[in-house]
């Protein structure tokens, strides 16, 4: 058992004590401060939380009956609507207005770029995501599977001549496009050449022996230099170019410039999640969050690992130094611009326990502590600053409807007011990822118009969150149909439309869902143009590589001048979004059945299994096709909703249930028989946690609150680490 600690009512795990008392030096905050203002603010908000969430589960009981006595479908929208507003569940729409929050950094308010997501439980993850502002283009193509592998060309563990030509020629070409020259293209030039006026311009010699210039000359911004010219650095759509020289490098050497690399402002922000990427479950798991996070914000965070055989050690890169062509010395952030995503209001941890051994509510130990770390940033404590413009960013994750956002807000002013912070410091991003929040989106921004930073479409979690809401309508279609619904892309278009209609233009980000298949990087070259197309000024991604290759994006898209034309036209309409994803009179045959039970049991088994033996939260797991895919909780609580929704309505039974857990738990076996890590499931599924996990999911989950997948998960974790 852990140890704990009494301070005034709380009863603090002793991992977690440990972590805040070495996070307050240098933050002007004392022990008794942080502790007596947690429990202040925890005696205010607890109960608040806990009726909020009876709220969600009287008003999905009343879906339920409502559902259950209308059994005609589609629904007429006027009489579904009108339901709706009565319950709560949809509230009036307001007055236009425009959202109000001051004190934003560029990176959020007036530039376009990717968006990193990354479990801040894993340090090597985290500064990877942190560092990844900065990003090779040369690399990135080299290693990924945008450009093919011909023969000759193919990567190996050396540097191949052949294949660094194709990334040559495809950066080449990119460059025609976004830094165009006045006459030729990139591909013909032998040299660029620094002009040493009073205002340094650039001039570039051709293959032919001509000289052109820049088509706009105001892209050139910078540059370094020592004996030769190191580097330039051009800017285009708010995003950095910069093109570094070397003739003598393996690389440069075979560029008729001497170009040894294209270096990309790649991921702009970073959000450092302790949601659904992690598995945290106590104190101890609470102590790793918030030691990462500390160290993250105050620039000290080093971590040290074996590869190719050698020890390397990692830290927070350091701010990158040029030269303008005025002759001025300036620098550029080092670092993605970070923000931290909370858990949602739902689930309690026994890190610190109230006066009655009751658990308190997670968000709001979250809350208090990130805040509590964000002064090391904010008080200049740190070697860098983290938010220039003086904010702390919280991505708030899982809410429903305006309520619970005010909720937030006010949880949020609370919390300044404990550890003396100005009025407003603590921003907000919501998650646009339950259907209470989707149909009223306009009046969850409204209340928090003075702080909000951020808004993001949430696939994943939103098609769960549609399939439990409906769960007593029927029975849903198979899960790849799902995403051609007609409420999807209305869902999508709807959150880009209210964004743009509340202001958040040049104000805040208006973001899109992650590219899920992290080694499938020239399938999203190809299609992940389409978020920025929508006017979205951020996206997730994966990885650093696929964060740099994704920049290509935004400096072929003007995004800003996309939200613009796209500012007053016609919105999706309430009733797409409101028709549900039912089947129909047409039901699956046996073998579509037998094909769907097997997809969804593979997929729950392959993600389960790490979080609950394992404690990984967000991993690579191969489909039943072994197609490696990100897979985190928000993709399990689709699997695990479709599979309860079907098994509810008879489409299944629980014997094919069980059946086909126990055939694909064989399957995900092998796919894993390589970690030595690794716990078999088969063929002692009685005694594998895991597997006793995934079967709660299905089997339980028409019961699990708004189908979250969390309360099984913690309580199958804790079980096993008791173990």
């Amino acid at each position: 058992m852990t140890k704990r600690i009494n301070i005034g009512g709380l009863s603090v795990a002793s991992p977690l004590f440990d972590t805040i008392s070495a996070a307050l030096p240098g933050t002007g905050i004392t022990e008794n401060t942080f502790w007596s203002g947690l429990e202040s603010v925890f005696s205010d908000y607890a109960p608040r939380d806990r009726e909020l969430l009876e709220k969600r589960e009287h008003i999905q009981a009343q879906l339920d009956t409502w559902y259950t006595e209308n059994p005609q479908r589609p629904y007429d929208p006027e009489t579904y609507h009108a339901f709706l507003t009565k319950i709560g569940y949809l509230v009036p729409e307001g007055n236009d207005f425009t959202i109000t929050t001051t004190d934003v950094d560029p990176e959020i308010a007036t530039i376009a770029g990717p968006q990193l997501v990354v479990p801040v439980t894993i340090a090597r993850f985290a500064l990877n995501a942190a560092n990844a502002r900065w990003g090779s283009l040369y690399d990135a193509l080299y290693g990924s599977d945008v450009l093919p592998d011909e023969v000759g060309a193919q990567q190996t563990a050396g540097y191949v001549s052949a294949r660094g030509r194709l990334v040559m020629e495809y950066v080449s070409g990119f460059l025609d496009k976004v830094l165009p020259l006045e006459k030729g293209r990139h591909a013909d030039v032998l040299d660029f050449h620094l002009e040493e006026d009073t205002e340094k311009t650039i001039t570039i010699v051709l293959k032919d022996g001509s000289v052109t210039v820049l088509a706009k000359p105001e892209q050139f911004v910078g540059y370094t230099k020592g004996a030769e010219l190191r580097s330039l650095l051009f800017k285009n759509n708010g995003l950095h170019i910069e093109l570094q020289f070397d003739s003598a490098h393996p690389v440069g050497k075979d560029h008729p410039a001497g170009i040894k690399d294209v270096v990309m402002e790649s991921a702009l922000t970073t959000i450092l999640d302790c949601e659904d990427s992690v598995a945290v479950v106590d104190g101890e798991d609470k102590a790793l969050v918030y030691t990462n996070l500390l160290g993250l914000m105050k620039g000290s965070l080093e971590t040290s690992f074996e590869k190719a055989g050698k020890t390397v050690t990692r830290s927070m890169n350091s701010n990158r130094i040029y030269r303008s062509p005025s002759e001025s010395s300036f620098s550029l952030s080092g670092r993605s611009l970070m923000l931290v995503r909370t858990v949602g209001h739902l689930m309690t941890t026994d890190a610190v326990l109230d006066a009655a051994g009751n658990e308190i509510p997670e968000g709001i130990l979250d809350t208090m502590v990130t805040a509590l770390i964000a002064l090391h940033d904010l008080q200049g404590s740190a070697p860098w600053k983290n938010s220039p413009a003086g904010s702390m960013y919280i991505v708030k994750p899982k809410m429903h409807g305006p309520e619970e956002v005010a909720f937030t807000c006010d949880l949020f002013a609370s919390v300044e007011a404990a550890l003396g912070m100005n009025i407003g410091t603590l921003k907000i991003g919501i998650m646009d990822e339950e259907r209470r929040t989707t149909l009223n989106l306009k009046e969850c921004i409204r209340v928090a118009k003075d702080r909000i930073i951020f808004i993001n479409t949430g696939f994943l979690d939103r098609t769960g969150d549609e399939i439990h809401t409906s769960m007593e309508a029927g029975p849903v279609l198979p899960k790849d149909a799902i995403k051609g619904e007609p409420w999807i892309a209305a869902y999508e278009d709807w959150n880009v439309d209210v964004g743009l209609a509340c202001g958040f233009s040049g104000r805040a980000q208006i973001g899109k869902g992650m590219w899920a298949k992290p080694d499938e990087l020239g399938e999203m070259v190809e299609t992940k143009i389409a978020h920025p197309e929508a006017g979205a000024n951020c996206a997730w991604v994966p990885s650093p590589t696929a964060a740099t290759l994704h920049a290509m994006h935004y400096h072929l898209v003007d995004v800003f001048e996309r939200q613009e034309a796209l500012t007053g036209t016609p919105r999706a309409t309430l009733p797409t979004l409101t028709t549900l994803p039912l089947m129909g009179d047409t039901r699956p045959t046996p073998d579509e059945v037998a094909r769907e039970l097997a997809n969804n049991a593979q997929s729950i088994l392959g993600y389960v299994v790490r979080w609950i033996d394992q404690g990984v939260g967000c991993s690579k797991v191969p489909d039943i096709n072994n197609v490696g895919l990100m897979e985190d909780r928000a993709t399990l609580r689709i699997s695990s909703q479709h599979l309860a929704n079907w098994l509810h309505h008879g489409i299944c039974t629980e014997t094919q249930v069980l059946e086909t857990l126990k055939k694909m738990a064989g399957v995900v076996d092998g796919q894993n028989q390589s970690d030595p890590a690794y716990r078999a499931m088969a063929p002692d599924f009685d005694n594998s946690i895991a597997f006793q996990a995934a079967c709660d999911l299905i089997l339980k989950g028409r019961k699990q609150p708004n189908g979250y997948t969390e309360p099984i998960l913690h309580a199958r974790r804790k079980q096993a680490k008791q173990q």
